[in-house]
């Protein structure tokens, strides 16, 4: 039984179509700090962006533990509309030296209590804001573990750490990574608060990212319309060749 020009151009769409599905298909939400990304030695802002995974139930409560190894000294939370923020602090085992003195304990974990109109419900996400610093200077990446509670009861721990080379974790721990000092002429910090150049360094990275994949997904567009314009000349000369011989 011959293929017929129908069934071969809905067979190209078909398999085009899959392909740009793969590309603009958003990854599976997860527990994430953004940006991603911070300067080594310096003070930072960044957001717990939490989504909705649930289909029924609404998030309540969300606990954010910070890295015990590299204990931050000053930690600020956004005040958040719906939503009441606890920092707890954890005795230093070794007192930390600043230009104020001795700080002898720091925060090593903050929760999140929604009140009834706070809830993060099915479909939606919430970001909840941070002021970190100072981060350390010896470490590439710092590790947040959290746990997401939704009305139902169910907990689910964002705590499991990725290993190069292995497939990522269902539940990933969210990860800030650190970055080297810019060199001269770099953003400096000052007052706790990210300066204006490294703020515009982020946002041309993201602007970056997202030009890069639109510019995919707009290749892969043009692959599928040219796909289906040679099926459609193809058919048609066919067509053509067949009225001419008859």
């Amino acid at each position: 039984m011959r293929t017929t020009p129908a069934r071969r151009l809905a067979a190209v769409t078909a398999v085009a179509g899959s392909a740009l599905l793969a590309l603009t298909v958003p990854a599976f939400a997860h527990v994430t700090v953004q940006p991603g990304t911070a300067t080594q030695g310096g003070y930072t802002a960044v957001a717990f962006r939490v989504p909705d995974e649930s289909d029924t139930a609404s998030t309540t409560k969300i606990e954010v533990s910070l890295p015990a190894d590299h204990p931050l000294t000053s930690v600020r939370t956004m005040p958040l509309p719906g939503w009441t923020a606890v920092l707890e602090k954890t005795k230093l085992d070794k007192p930390v030296k600043t230009e104020s003195g001795e700080i002898t304990e720091a925060v090593s974990k903050i929760t999140w209590t929604a009140d009834a109109t706070g809830k993060v419900g099915p479909g939606q996400f919430q970001e909840f804001k941070v002021s970190l610093g100072p981060l350390p200077a010896d470490a590439d990446s710092l590790t947040f573990k959290a746990l997401q509670t939704y009305d139902n009861g169910q907990v689910v721990r964002w705590i499991d750490e990725a290993k190069d080379g292995q497939p990522e974790p269902a539940h990933p721990a969210p990860v800030l990574t650190l970055t080297k000092v810019a060199a001269a002429g770099g953003g400096h910090q000052m007052g706790g608060a990210v300066t204006a150049s490294q703020d515009t360094k982020a946002t041309d990275t993201a602007a970056a990212k997202s030009s890069d994949s639109t510019a995919r997904t707009l290749g892969v567009v043009g692959i599928v319309v040219g796909v289906l314009g040679a099926a459609a000349g193809v058919a048609g000369l066919r067509r053509k060749n067949s009225g001419t011989a008859s």
